[in-house]
Parts: structure tokens; C-alpha cells; sequence
């Protein structure tokens, strides 16, 4: 076993503190990774906050993992010694239902092993995740990063680049739609980055008028406030697309009145309490609202290649291990733009 270092919630109401655990050796089909830096995501304070059902404290949180290769099993083909790399959302699945077979796994049918708070396959413990000096992984859940790239702004692609990128990828978001994007956070600045990129007209959807700089900044082509009644009228039926990345209670029926005929409103995040939608809002113009999480680890490799060609990164705050209740408290007050990024490197200072 492999004596480890992190950061844990142990138990719902106390701060993250230091963790030392152990991860399993590397095995023949497996990559040893020094994290060099971890994305703090929204699914990690709501996992330590015990928010979401089934939280297994400690946990430590973490599934935006890049760094160097320390070391690879004897039958690992595709990486070696040295090498950049990142670790997402997964790091197993069964790899024979249907939806690993065609390359989803984050649909896997038997569930796939999260890089935290899941049962770790073939162990007693749970998954321990990226808030740590190192990670040991299966090679086909490794992704490849180039080395000629700003490594912390990479960090975030791994989760909020995915979740915006696949279901643009997913329903063929180009040139000449327009793209509506809720929510102007750490998926919300990614999916204005990603449509831009891909030639669609990218308008977002906001209750903050102050965000309308940084909207433009970043690439999109319209803003709309939508406590504006003139301005939501304007809009009305508008959109081919709207990604929607809010994680708080919201109306669908306002956003899906905005959608033409056959538009589609993609959801994101994950509200805590069930949203209103009236059927007739979706009958009366054909629209659909869908749902789209991360994905496949062939389809990450290709988003991180994407972003690397585009020159698209995320737009981060780099704090140090020991910051990580205070960033933690300032996500819940939207004081983020866009990312928090851990530098591991810190990481020993909080350990006696």
C-alpha cells in the first residue's frame, strides 16, 4: 500500500482538515499519478457538506486531477514515466454493458466507481479523490495532457469542460444556432467558452447585470437579464439550445418559453428540489429539455485535445491546500471567477 497524504470532511459540519490514508499499490494496468493540481467543483462541497444522499465520511473530495506520472504497471501501454496526465470524474466502470461498450461510461448500466465516495472495486475502502499528493488509477480512465499548456487552468477541463462540451458535441452545436447559456459560473464561463468556439451565437441568461463584462470577455455575443421582462420578451422562442447550469431552484417553464420550435434546453445542474415545467410549454412548439452528464473517457481525451488546439482553458483562482473552507464558503456566496484550483504543492504545509 501506498502511504498518502490529503485533505477530508469528516463528518458534515467540520472543516476540511489533513488525512493521511493509503492507496492500493500499482498494479500491471496501472498509473501512478503526484497530483500537481485539483479543481474544487460544486459536487465536492456538496459531497463534504453530506448534501447529497450517501456520503462516506471521511471523504476527500477531488475529480480535477492533472499531473506527472510517477510510476506505470507492466502492462500499461499508453503512458509512461514522466508523462502529463488527468483524472476526471471516473475512475473504473464494468466495461461490458452496453453504454461502456459504446464509450459512455459515466452511463455505465452496473455504475461506474467515481474518483471519490464510491466503493473502490476489489477493496474494503472507499475511493479517496484528488485533494492528495497522489492517485493511483487504471491506465483506461488516465487521460493525456499536453505539456505545452497552463496546467492549473487545465485542471477544471477534466469535469466542467466535459459536462459543457459533450452535450454540444452530443447535439451538433455549430455554426448558425443560438445558444442560450443559464448561469455564468465554473460550467456556465466553460459552455460560453466551448459554443463560441464551435461558431454558435452565445447569449447568457443572468439575474446579475454586473455579469455582462465578463459574459462578452469571454465570448458571447448577447446578454439578457432575465428579471427584464422587455428584455425575456425579446427573446422569446428564440433559442435552438439553452445549456443549463444552475444548481438552485428555477423556473423551466420561463426558460423553455424562450426555446423555437424543437429547441432543446440541456440541464446541467442538479437543484435540490424538483423544478416546475408545465407540458403545454413543451407541446405547444415541439421542445424538449434533456439532461447530459460529463463524459465518456474517449470523449474527455477528445475534449482536452479540442481545448488544447482552440486555446481554451478554464478561468481559475489558484489557492493553496490550506484556503480550501475558506474557498469553500466563498463558492457559496458565487465570490469564484471561475474555478478554484488547489497547487498540491501546498499541500505538505498543512501536514505535521
Amino acid at each position: 500500500m501506498l502511504a498518502t497524504k490529503g485533505y477530508a470532511a469528516f463528518d458534515p459540519n467540520s472543516p476540511l482538515a489533513p488525512f493521511n490514508f493509503q492507496r492500493r499499490d500499482v498494479g500491471p494496468h496501472d498509473v501512478l499519478l503526484e497530483i500537481q493540481f485539483c479543481g474544487v467543483c460544486h459536487s465536492d462541497l456538496h459531497t463534504a457538506k453530506g448534501e447529497w444522499a450517501g456520503t462516506n465520511f471521511p471523504v476527500v473530495p477531488g475529480h480535477e486531477i492533472v499531473g506527472r506520472i510517477l510510476k506505470v504497471g507492466n502492462h500499461v501501454q499508453n503512458f509512461k514515466e514522466g508523462d502529463l496526465a488527468g483524472v476526471g470524474c471516473m475512475v473504473d466502470s464494468c466495461q461490458s454493458c452496453p453504454s461502456c461498450s459504446d464509450g459512455y461510461e459515466q452511463y455505465c448500466e452496473n455504475g461506474f466507481t467515481g474518483t471519490y465516495n464510491s466503493p473502490e472495486k476489489g477493496m474494503d475502502t472507499p475511493t479517496y479523490g484528488g485533494y492528495s499528493n497522489q492517485i493511483v488509477v487504471s491506465e483506461k480512465f488516465v487521460l493525456k495532457i499536453r505539456e505545452d499548456q497552463d496546467l492549473a487552468r487545465v485542471a477544471p477541463l477534466l469535469c466542467a469542460g466535459i459536462t459543457t462540451f459533450s452535450p454540444l458535441r452530443h447535439w451538433k452545436v455549430g455554426q448558425g444556432h443560438k445558444v442560450g447559456v443559464v448561469g455564468l459560473g465554473g460550467l456556465g464561463h466553460m459552455a460560453v467558452k466551448l459554443a463560441a468556439s464551435m461558431g454558435a451565437e452565445v447569449t447568457v441568461l443572468s439575474t446579475s447585470p454586473s455579469k455582462e463584462a465578463d459574459a462578452q470577455s469571454l465570448g458571447a455575443h448577447k446578454f439578457v437579464v432575465t428579471k427584464d421582462e422587455n428584455a425575456l420578451r425579446e427573446v422569446r422562442g428564440y433559442f435552438d439550445f439553452i445549456i443549463n447550469t444552475v444548481s438552485a431552484k428555477v423556473s423551466l417553464d420561463m426558460y423553455a418559453g424562450l426555446l423555437r420550435r424543437d429547441g432543446t434546453m440541456i440541464l446541467l445542474g442538479v437543484p435540490p428540489e424538483a423544478p416546475e415545467l408545465h407540458a403545454g410549454t413543451l407541446i405547444f412548439g415541439r421542445r424538449s429539455i434533456a439532461g447530459s452528464l460529463i463524459g465518456g473517457i474517449a470523449e474527455t481525451q477528445e475534449m482536452l485535445d479540442y481545448c488544447a488546439e482552440h486555446n481554451i482553458l478554464s478561468d481559475i483562482e489558484v489557492i493553496s491546500m490550506s484556503q480550501i473552507n475558506t474557498a469553500y464558503d466563498r463558492m457559496l456566496a458565487g465570490d469564484v471567477k471561475y474555478r478554484f484550483v488547489i497547487d498540491m504543492s501546498t499541500l505538505e504545509n498543512g501536514h505535521s
